[in-house]
């Protein structure tokens, strides 16, 4: 969702007056955004890769999620084959 243009603009007041005032303060979220990819591409600006360990995560949790179904699959048969027929 796009900021209006009046948002914008108190938005760019508000750094101006940041940097006027704080500038060192300013410097170093100018380099926070840099570093975080932002940048000045601004909000929603592009879509961002998930990090390494989100994807251990996700590949983990599914692990587990096989490991647990083949292991709950492996005790019904065992119960149903041990049942007399």
């Amino acid at each position: 969702m796009a900021w209006s243009q009046d948002e914008e603009r108190m938005l760019a007041m508000i750094e101006r007056h940041l940097t006027d005032e704080d500038p060192k303060l300013a410097a170093r979220l100018e380099s926070f955004n840099h570093r975080a990819g932002r940048g000045r591409q601004g909000r929603g600006a592009g879509r961002r890769r998930p990090g390494r360990s989100t994807v251990i995560i996700a590949v983990s949790w599914l692990l587990i999620a096989t490991l647990i179904a083949t292991l709950l699959v492996m005790a019904l048969r065992h119960d149903a084959a041990a049942l007399p027929v």
